[in-house]
């Protein structure tokens, strides 16, 4: 058997199905798109659940991929064993009601044994226990030895997630030969012994499970196989287990160098270095596909992988970022094969190197509140730290159970890792139930599946606003109708239509459909499977019925004001990187007749110097007057002109560029201007930050500034009437307001604290606890200035002790405790005195030892909470 490397392995396989008249294609991004039933691809067959289902007609009948996945279920287990890994390839042919199981067992054969060379003698085979046809065809047609074959069960080899398309499987095994087995004489795939490896699954997809229970056959039946990769090249290059493959193996051996360690001589440092090269590698092919760190959905796996790696790389020795630097290591051994990884190179790098940096913040923001935590044992002379707030450390802040533990015991405490256990298994719990309802849902049919699949609509309204259609199907709730009437709600699918469905951002048209007997309102317009649009409609007049003849009017100024926040989304998108960089991506977007959005990757919030720039460059490029041309071309020649593809979208082999002058480039399929200048005017309205490393802009155009300009003057010429001051002045006069008003509230607020302290001697209660001085005293309606000020200066007429002020406002008290130097050396904490003082009126609060404020709740418990202090004090004094 001849040693191949895993790229060399992924070529083979996609050659040779493409020799069988398959469409080989690039791997899907691992973000799903339009399924809503996964967080990330897991499966090579999962973006083709559309396909399976007849949702979306297929580019060809049979396709062969080699597909990134991403499975989290097991995270805490990467690294711990060498066969666990996040990131994975699966090599997959597949055929849509063409060939069936003959072929592919036939070609799996072939190409294992022919292409790849493995050992005949080495494979054998399993099949489903109640599928004759596929025993049968190894045995009798392919002459297999039925010695080395088997007949398993449901769970072993039948395919199905709930009710829906579902079938039995054939896998093949490789023998890994007798030292891997067992005991067991009659030892053979199905064994849980190591001997026998898993390696390629045939699913004949071929009934149809219906919410009875019943298999119905299917008229078209499909096959969908499954290799993992990196476990085929672990047979191919005769090693035992994955991260010895040769291309995982050059990203570990960088981790090996960057650290300057030795793989192979510690279990626990073996643990660290597999952990970072796996989760290197999950991480860049992730960012690279447009996932950016969050703390919710995929963002919080992303961020959860990125942090664990880092924090093996301190427990390795590492120093400050270095995550980034390994991925040139990613880029080297995948970047041929997945060129995005190339493209993206140096964002996905700077989005690594930031969110380390940030992990720096935050593993120092986990020891604080740890701190705060044993403090809050040591005063209530506890030992075990609770299992819910060592999780709570581990899940919010991203801070290490070890870490826990380690800091404890230097502090002889430790933490309850039962309930700890429990808090991480409930947490498993819900995200499997999670993945599992996702998924069944996924493949859940809706109305719109059960039309005819020659029902089709065709976008004729790039150039015509209007034109005749033939209605093809009609929806009112979740049934499909023949006719509809005046007052009714219902969904029309035209087999052609002037109307642009939402897509990219951009927001459906809205517009008329009529004849000389109907009249509708279409409210909305929306994408359906299949290459169907669909028209939300309210009929005003008349009634409708399948293959009526209708004329579509499409609402001129909603769709020309769309076109005009469309196209300055595309001079916004080019200015921001001319302003921010290169780095900025377009990460979402919201374009409607009334005003654009625009979400972008950038990791800091943008200067009004930065943002007047940016409007500055739009409208310039609006005043140059840019012929807008849209033109379809191939994929690779669209590429070649540097048009701008969106972040983690799959492209067709046909793109549509639109390009204004030679400004803009872009692969969109949107509705546009045919010259900038028709934009007339670009307004920024706001810039905020919506998620971890995303930002957003929006804005208007049009008429829509004119309106805004209009309502600004009238703001200004309001100011001035109320200020009695020209416009010109206006800045002048409001300010000379402010600082006389500044003026008076400091003299206000000088009288205030002269008759505080002319009152004080009745409000202060002094009393000695072990030597030191306790002063409390209650006030009301006072600021926090005059509170602190009011703390000081008891400080200083006592000289020596712990000030305890409380102030009541309205229904709500703030608090104040400041200590002296002397005292603060005897173990006197004012952050922790005011914490428990807070809590009796129901607040919180904190701070340093000599200074420390908070509010509260419930202004009836200040006295109950000032007497709190006494108790707090006297556990501090030692």
């Amino acid at each position: 058997m001849q040693k191949l490397g895993l790229n060399e392995i992924r070529k083979r396989f996609l050659d040779f199905f493409e020799s069988k008249g398959h469409l080989a294609q690039g791997s899907f991004p691992l973000v799903p798109q339009n399924d809503k039933s996964l967080l990330l691809i897991n499966a090579g067959m999962a973006p083709l659940k559309p396909y399976f289902m007849g949702k979306e007609v297929p580019p060809n009948k049979r396709m062969a991929t080699c597909q990134k996945c991403i499975r989290t279920g097991d995270i805490e287990n990467v690294g711990k064993t060498a066969r666990h890994g996040t990131f994975f390839e699966m090599l997959g042919n597949f055929s849509f009601g063409d060939y069936f199981k003959r072929e592919s067992i036939k070609w799996g054969w072939e190409f294992i044994t022919e292409n790849l060379g493995i050992p005949q003698d080495k494979v054998w085979v399993s099949v489903y226990e109640n599928d004759d046809d596929s025993y049968d065809i190894w045995s009798k047609e392919m002459g297999f030895p039925e010695e080395r074959m088997v007949r398993l069960g449901k769970d072993d080899n039948f395919w199905e997630i709930g009710t829906g398309p579902c079938g039995p499987c054939s896998e093949l095994y490789y023998d890994r030969g007798e030292k891997y087995g067992c005991d067991n004489p009659d030892c053979k795939p199905g064994c849980d012994c190591d001997r026998y490896i898993e390696f390629w699954n045939h699913v004949f997809t071929q009934f149809d499970k219906d919410d009875q229970g019943n298999y119905n056959e299917l008229a078209n039946k499909n096959i969908d196989t499954g290799m993992g990769l990196e476990r085929m090249a672990c047979i191919m290059q005769n090693v035992d287990n994955i991260f010895e493959v040769d291309t995982i193996k050059y990203v570990l051996d960088s981790v090996v160098k960057l650290s300057n360690t030795e793989y192979g001589k510690d279990n626990k440092t073996d643990t660290s270095i597999r952990i970072i090269t796996d989760h290197i590698r999950a991480t860049s092919f992730l960012i690279a596909d447009g996932v950016l760190p969050s703390n919710e959905g995929r963002g919080y796996v992303l961020r959860r992988l990125l942090r664990r790696a880092a924090r093996h790389g301190k427990l390795l020795g590492i120093k400050g970022a270095f995550l980034y630097e390994l991925m040139d290591k990613v880029v080297d051994i995948s970047g041929e094969a997945y060129p995005e990884l190339v493209e993206k190179k140096e964002y996905v790098k700077k989005v690594l190197k930031i969110e380390e940096e940030r992990f720096e913040e935050t593993i120092d923001q986990g020891i604080d509140i740890l701190k705060s935590y044993i403090g809050e044992l040591k005063e209530n002379n506890k030992k075990v730290l609770s299992g819910e707030n060592a999780f709570k450390l581990y899940d919010t802040y991203g801070f290490p159970i070890d870490l826990t533990k380690e800091i404890l015991e230097e502090e002889n405490l430790e933490v309850d890792e039962e309930s700890f256990t429990e808090e991480m298994q409930k947490q498993r719990e819900r995200a499997r139930n999670a993945r599992q309802n996702g998924e069944s849902e996924g493949w859940k049919e809706d109305v719109f599946s059960k039309l005819d699949k020659d029902i089709v609509s065709e976008f004729v309204g790039y150039t015509s606003l209007e034109n005749e259609c033939m209605v093809k199907a009609i929806v009112k709730g979740n049934e499909i109708v023949t006719e509809a009437h005046n007052g009714e709600k219902v969904t029309v699918i035209l087999d052609k239509t002037p109307f642009y469905a939402e897509s990219g951002g951009q927001a459906g048209d809205r517009g008329i459909l009529s004849n000389s007997d109907f009249e509708c309102d279409v409210l909305d317009t929306k994408k359906g499977i299949n290459n169907r649009i669909h028209h939300e409609i309210l009929i005003k007049s008349g009634s409708l019925k399948v293959d009526d003849k209708v004329r579509g009017l499409v609402e001129k100024n909603i769709r020309m004001n769309s076109a005009r926040n469309h196209s300055a989304t595309h001079i916004l998108h080019k200015a921001l990187k001319e302003v921010l960089g290169d780095h900025i991506q377009q990460a979402g977007s919201l374009v409607t007749d009334e005003r654009l959005r625009f979400d972008f990757t950038h990791f800091e919030g943008i200067s009004s110097e930065e943002l007047s720039k940016i409007e500055l460059i739009v409208n310039s490029q609006i005043m140059n007057s840019l012929d807008i041309n849209a033109t379809e071309m191939s994929i690779n020649d669209a590429k070649n002109m540097g048009a701008t593809a969106l972040f983690g979208e799959k492209y067709g082999d046909v793109v549509r560029v639109v390009s204004m002058g030679e400004y803009s480039v872009e692969l969109c399929g949107g509705t546009h201007l045919t010259n900038t200048s028709q934009i007339g005017m670009f307004k920024i309205l706001s810039e905020s930050g919506v998620a971890s490393g995303v930002r957003r802009i929006e804005a208007i155009t049009g008429m829509s500034v004119y309106e805004y300009l209009n309502k600004k003057e009238n703001v200004i010429n309001e100011v001035c009437a109320t200020l009695k001051a020209k416009e010109d002045n206006m800045i002048n006069k409001a300010k000379s307001i402010v600082e006389e008003l500044k003026d008076s509230n400091k003299e206000l607020e000088a009288i205030k604290s002269k008759l505080a302290m002319a009152s004080v001697d009745d409000a202060v209660i002094r009393k000695e606890i072990n030597g030191v001085n306790l002063i409390t005293a209650k006030f009301e309606n006072m600021d926090m200035n005059a509170l602190r000020n009011m703390g000081d200066n008891l400080k200083d007429k006592f000289k020596s002790g712990v000030v305890v002020i409380g102030n009541k406002s309205g229904d709500k008290v703030n608090f104040i405790v400041t200590a002296t130097k002397d005292v603060v050396q005897r173990g006197v904490h004012s952050g922790n005195i005011i914490r428990e003082v807070a809590k009796v009126a129901g607040g919180n609060g904190g701070g340093r030892p000599d200074m420390a404020q908070a509010g509260g709740k419930d202004s009836s418990k200040i006295a109950e909470a000032l007497m709190k202090a006494k108790e707090v004090l006297e556990n501090q004094i030692k």
